[in-house]
């Protein structure tokens, strides 16, 4: 740790963008996904269904550039690339696999409101 604390309620504060980039969807699961190993591109884009190649793409070179995640190009012909995630990157499995977790556990009861808010509000 470098001893800097961030407060992330201050707009200004590079924190909260650490933060948007950990809360985005797509970070989450290709960060789960490469928790399981290192993966192709195209690996990634068979295991995080919905995702468009440049959505994956984007997030991709975003979570490469906070040092997330590593990405290396073998001298093979064709060139093989495979992304894998950094020490820093692994640090991140827990705390997301813990929102996963959550997730998957009160999916109900998060429908069951959905539902009893858009029928007490007239939401089609």
């Amino acid at each position: 740790m470098s001893g800097l604390e961030g407060n992330p309620y201050d707009p200004n504060c590079p924190t909260r963008t650490i933060l948007d980039r950990i809360g985005d969807r797509w970070t989450v699961l290709v960060v789960g996904t490469l928790g399981h190993g290192p993966a192709r591109f195209s690996q990634l884009a068979s295991a995080v269904g919905g995702v468009s190649s440049k959505m994956l793409t984007q997030t991709l070179r975003a979570l490469e550039r906070d040092g997330l995640v590593q990405r290396t190009v073998y001298a093979e012909v064709p060139p093989r690339v495979e992304y894998a995630l950094t020490d820093i990157g692994q640090t991140m499995r827990e705390p997301l696999s813990a929102l996963e977790h959550w997730a998957k556990s009160y999916v109900p009861e998060v429908l069951s409101a959905r539902e009893a808010y858009d029928t007490h509000h007239g939401v089609k």
